[in-house]
């Protein structure tokens, strides 16, 4: 289910995002575009307009994940390896905290969700969800426990990362099947097993216990510190090459943005409305082609 959300209602909020997604989105989207830079620019977007990022890094892939699913996990961690500590470093110097992950960063989103870190998880990425992160920006807004471990069996039906799903069971099949069920040791009872043969020494259980597992990762207070602009400079344009004027406007575009908003909320509370801006605006990451600069960084 989408969503969308006037982007002032979530000003002020403190939002986690799965830093390898981010980074591997623009990867995809925009070659041309340095995923540093890319990151630069989606920084910029949360924080005028007043929104709390917390950037969370891949740890090592649990032991649980099937064989294919580690290499592809291993793959994208290695994809954006090479940036981590540039990553990081460009957070610092625009002043916003970063988390190292024990695991997965989406199951510690959620687990931020979950314990009151943060407000919500800004991702497109569904493994959020059964984690227990009961706020996904954009996708599904999943309230209350019973519900979580409804929506945990039906992804372990659909097929997740740390088991195999039942053979022939569609997705349609199986959201009926459990809806009337709720469980999956129900839902085993009334499906015919020659056309849906059950896997041999079927570790569902094992995967649920990982969707809802209730371990706190301890969190260091998380603290915004205001931009540094001359550090940003520093940093992607002597030490990156990325181009100064580029940044350079931008950061003006982000002063003056921000500056406007101060103004607007003045005039906006005087008048006793807001002007809505929506969600599917502020996460969009693609542009025309003819608007791409082939020698853009």
């Amino acid at each position: 289910m989408f969503i969308a959300l006037p982007l002032y209602s979530i000003a002020g909020k403190v939002i986690a995002l799965d830093t390898s997604v981010v980074l591997n989105q623009f990867r995809a989207a925009t070659p041309s575009l340095s995923p540093l830079t890319g990151l630069f620019f989606r920084t910029l977007t949360f924080l005028e307009h007043d929104i709390k990022p917390v950037f969370v890094f891949d740890g090592k892939p649990p032991v649980e994940k099937t064989p294919v699913v580690r290499n592809i996990y291993s793959l994208r961690v290695l994809n954006c390896f090479w940036g981590t500590k540039d990553s990081i470093e460009l957070l610092k110097c625009m002043g916003v905290p970063v988390i190292q992950a024990p695991g997965d960063a989406e199951a510690q989103c959620a687990r931020l969700v979950r314990d009151g870190v943060v407000d919500a998880v800004a991702s497109e990425d569904m493994d959020t969800l059964p984690f227990g992160a009961n706020v996904l920006i954009r996708q599904l807004n999943a309230k209350k426990d019973r519900y979580v471990e409804t929506l945990v069996d039906l992804c372990i039906l659909l097929g997740c990362d740390y088991c195999d799903k039942i053979p022939g069971l569609g997705p349609k099949r199986a959201l009926t099947l459990i809806q009337k069920h709720r469980t999956i040791e129900n839902v085993v009872l009334h499906i015919n097993r020659q056309t849906h043969p059950v896997p041999l020494l079927w570790k569902y259980k094992e995967a649920r216990k990982i969707f809802l597992d209730k371990t706190e990762t301890p969190v260091t207070n998380l603290v915004w510190r205001e931009l540094d602009e001359e550090a940003v400079v520093d940093f992607l344009c002597h030490t990156k090459h990325v181009r100064e004027e580029r940044i350079r406007h931008r950061m003006k575009t982000f002063h003056e943005h921000r500056e406007n908003r101060r103004e607007e909320r003045k005039k906006e509370k005087a008048e006793g409305h807001m002007r809505q801006t929506r969600m599917d605006n502020f996460f969009r990451v693609t542009r025309k082609r003819g608007q791409v600069r082939r020698n853009s960084r």
